[in-house]
């Protein structure tokens, strides 16, 4: 009789959701530098912006490309459970530093927030993969993966809608605070697994405690009136069992196994050394997740200014001029209308005409204007010295141009989470179907052709960028469902979080 499994308890399912909630903190917040990266251009300054809002997304990977491998191992060691809780306290504990730096506008705090965050960001998808892992198996295992992929997705959806928004309303800082009540709220997801997890360990060790029972009265032959206890020993069946299954069990059921037999079995060592005998098979997942994910997530990091200077904030045409080239050009610093010549240029998506210089302008007319400088002296104006921030700018003198790039900057976020969403609304269909059908090579392999097409496109082309993304998104979806729940066929029951851990230190080397 086979015994108590997590992966036929009915709780499996609430088990799914929880771990699916629990990761929506961490993809809403990693993502949302790329969703504010104009709004925090404005206030940071946009002196060496570029290499300090990159490095945001640097310091995290980096840290990432070794940490993984050892926060599997300790998944293997102490438990998925209580590791997604050390993992999600590390996520809240680096977005709170991250927002805070963003209060006091200091590029190493939020640094060292980012670094904090990835600590924990990468090593709590370990964790939560090896959970499911063991709570589902066989033709259950990549429909859980695929329902979590897109679950979590919808945080990275759900960011790049919403971030803006707060920001336009209540500051950048404020919507990353607003992540950090995100944050709080997987932590609290992670906190509710643990004794469902307890539990079900308790109801498996006490049936299969209770079958070592039986089957030691049964193999008595009356001989010895003397009923033995049962050793803590491993039968001989469950080591038959492991022998000839592998190839139709998942490996999910077998690392469960693994992990859950404290007192009816002696534990399989787990080293860090079993990582050197990880097949090849392992090795082609590690580079082809190297090589697909290293061409999804940076593009994203900075999609949103590629699409603005792409689609959405164009510079304008070179004979896109004003009448009054040296004037204020919209808000209340403006004392007549200063029109661009021809009037119907520059056009839709174009970002409105700047003046060409200012010189001597104060905010003395409109003394409601909370402006950062006393006298505005722009001789050779260009569109980096405009800080829509200071209502100089944003309500005295370039309101156009401010107000246009924050509708702008939230169309580019709203598109660039096209990707997210396709994932999200496939993936749980994907799943079921490499469950059903396999082919899970050929599926894999097509997600290169279709990134390739997608960024030649973006390229090469001037076109909607829509189509291209809706591809990328296509592409993702596909891969990550064949990727994630590959892994534990690749590699012995006791090594699966490790495994996971190491595939994740790999793919962060090519952020």
């Amino acid at each position: 009789m086979a015994g108590l499994e997590r992966s036929k308890l009915k709780v499996r399912w609430l088990v799914l959701v929880l771990a699916c909630a629990m990761m929506i903190g961490n993809y809403y917040c990693y993502d949302n530098p790329a969703a504010l990266i104009n709004q925090l251009q404005t206030l940071m300054g946009n002196q060496d912006f570029s290499r300090d809002y990159n490095l945001l997304y640097t310091v995290y990977s980096i840290p990432n490309m070794v940490l993984p491998f050892f926060g599997g191992y300790f998944v293997d060691k102490l438990g998925a459970p209580f590791c997604l809780i050390i993992f999600g306290s590390l996520i809240l504990a680096g977005q709170v530093l991250f927002a805070f730096g963003s209060s006091v506008t200091s590029w190493p705090i939020m640094w060292c927030g980012r670094i904090l965050f990835g600590l924990g960001g990468e090593n709590l998808t370990v964790a939560q993969s090896a959970l499911l892992a063991q709570w589902f198996r066989g033709k259950e295992l990549a429909f859980a993966f695929g329902i979590n992929l897109s679950i979590s997705r919808l945080g990275s959806v759900i960011n790049n809608f919403i971030s803006p928004a707060i920001a336009s309303g209540g500051g950048t800082a404020a919507a990353l605070w607003f992540g950090v009540a995100v944050c709080g709220g997987s932590l609290v997801m992670a906190i509710a697994l643990y004794p469902i997890d307890k539990k079900a360990q308790r109801a498996i060790e006490k049936s299969n405690g209770d079958e070592d029972l039986n089957a030691s009265l049964l193999s008595n032959d009356g001989n010895n009136p003397a009923l033995e206890p049962p050793k803590k020993v491993r039968s001989k069946s469950a080591d038959n069992m492991r022998a000839v299954s592998t190839e139709r069990l998942s490996a999910a059921a077998l690392s469960m196994s693994n992990m859950m037999d404290d007192d009816d079995e002696v534990e399989e060592e787990i080293n860090l050394s079993d990582a050197l005998n990880f097949g090849t098979m392992f090795w082609l997942l590690s580079l082809s997740c190297l090589v697909v994910y290293g061409c999804v997530l940076p593009f994203n990091n900075v999609a949103g200014g590629i699409l603005l200077e792409r689609n959405y904030f164009l510079t304008p045409p070179d004979n896109c001029t004003l009448t009054y080239s040296n004037s204020c050009t919209s808000g209340t610093l403006v004392n007549k209308a200063n029109p661009m010549v021809p009037s119907s240029c520059p056009g839709k998506n174009y970002a409105p005409v700047l003046p060409s210089e200012i010189v001597g302008y104060t905010c003395d007319p409109d003394p409601n204007l909370d402006c950062s400088e006393s006298v505005y002296n722009f001789p050779d104006l260009k569109a980096t010295d405009i800080d829509c921030n200071d209502d100089f700018w944003n309500l005295g003198c370039t309101a156009d141009y401010c107000d246009q790039q924050t509708d702008a900057s939230k169309t580019a976020s709203q598109i660039m989470s096209i990707p997210y969403f396709m994932s999200a609304a496939i993936s749980p269909f994907l799943g079921f179907a490499v469950d059903k059908i396999g082919y899970r090579a050929l599926i894999a392999s097509m997600a290169p052709v279709i990134l390739i097409v997608v960024h030649l496109t973006l390229a090469f082309t001037s076109g909607s960028p829509i189509a291209p993304l809706v591809g990328q998104g296509i592409a993702y979806s596909l891969f990550a469902a064949v990727l994630w729940p590959s892994v534990p066929f690749t590699v012995e029951a006791k090594s699966v979080g490790t495994a996971y851990g190491l595939i994740t230190a790999i793919q962060n080397s090519g952020l």
